[in-house]
């Protein structure tokens, strides 16, 4: 009887234990799927955010230099276009075209990073991408300047791209639009700068100067009669996590994003419209600047 009476009890033990094993299976597996469905929210969330439509950020900027009796000049700044990702297809570069004609600018300046990745594209599959932007309506036109993953993927094609969609790029030279004595420095993180070019282009030109490059490392370089650079290439971070930050800084953190005012000059840094390496934004949607440029006030 004795014998009999600990088998059941070792037997009612064994299922005990069995029961709790499986319990915990049970709890582990409903936190993994839990995990696993936050996970897609939160890549599903990033993804949308990426393909949002770009946030209209505005400024009025006083310029030394400006003619007398020229009219104020709209500005859109954009950049890090980035065609041929998943997060810039043709239908929402043509949709973000749409929106930057409704804000009616003089002038539209694009800071640099057409392409998307290394990989050197053919300049007709490249101009092809890029159709939507030959739909600008500015009336002093589109002015660009390349970026880093321009230069990757192959500056010349890029270029050859942009000018067949009537796009004009500079790179560490100059042109006249209106008011504006725009110079296009080269990429600073590609090292593509010519800032002795660049000066002698801009040497004795008058107008109110207004540099337009990629990387906003290129600030202390610049001389003390340009007083307003404009750039991309940050993304404004792209991933910036809540206590944390951003997960990467590809230029120096003060210049991440927004308007920067040191040494007397005014830097704009905007998030950009596309997505590198992964195509997720949190913390930093995409952006664009609508600046009213005019004179300084006397």
């Amino acid at each position: 009887m004795a014998g009999a009476a600990r088998f059941r009890q070792s037997e009612h033990a064994g299922a005990a234990c069995r029961g709790g094993y499986a319990r915990q299976v049970r709890r582990f597996l409903l936190l993994l799927s839990a995990t696993v469905v936050l996970v897609l929210l939160l890549l599903a969330w990033g993804y949308r955010n990426a393909r949002a439509d770009p946030i209209v950020r505005r400024a009025k900027l006083a310029l030394p230099g400006w003619p007398a009796r020229a009219p104020l000049v709209r500005a859109v700044l954009i950049s890090d276009v980035h065609v041929g990702s998943v997060t810039m297809d043709p239908a929402r570069l043509t949709r973000i075209v749409a929106q930057v004609n409704a804000l009616r600018p003089d002038i539209v300046l694009i800071a640099g990073d057409f392409a998307s990745d290394h990989d050197r594209t053919g300049t007709a599959e490249l101009a092809g991408q890029l159709r939507p932007l030959a739909r600008l309506t500015p009336r002093l036109g589109v002015v660009a300047t390349l970026g880093n993953h321009d230069h990757w993927a192959g500056p010349g094609v890029v270029s050859a791209a942009l000018q067949a969609i009537g796009v004009t790029v500079l790179e560490n030279a100059m042109v006249q639009r209106g008011p504006l004595t725009m110079g296009g420095a080269g990429d600073a993180f590609t090292r593509h700068q010519d800032m002795p070019r660049l000066s002698e282009a801009l040497r004795g030109r008058a107008g109110a100067r207004v540099v337009l490059t990629h990387s906003p490392d290129l600030a202390p370089a610049l001389g003390p009669d340009t007083t307003l650079l404009l750039a991309g290439h940050t993304h404004c971070g792209q991933i910036v996590l809540p206590l944390y930050g951003p997960l990467t800084e590809v230029a120096a953190p003060r210049y991440r994003c927004g308007i920067i005012r040191e040494s007397g000059r005014t830097i704009v840094v905007t998030g950009g419209l596309g997505t590198s390496v992964v195509p997720l934004r949190f913390g930093a949607p995409p952006d664009l600047w609508l600046l009213t440029l005019g004179p300084a006030a006397r």
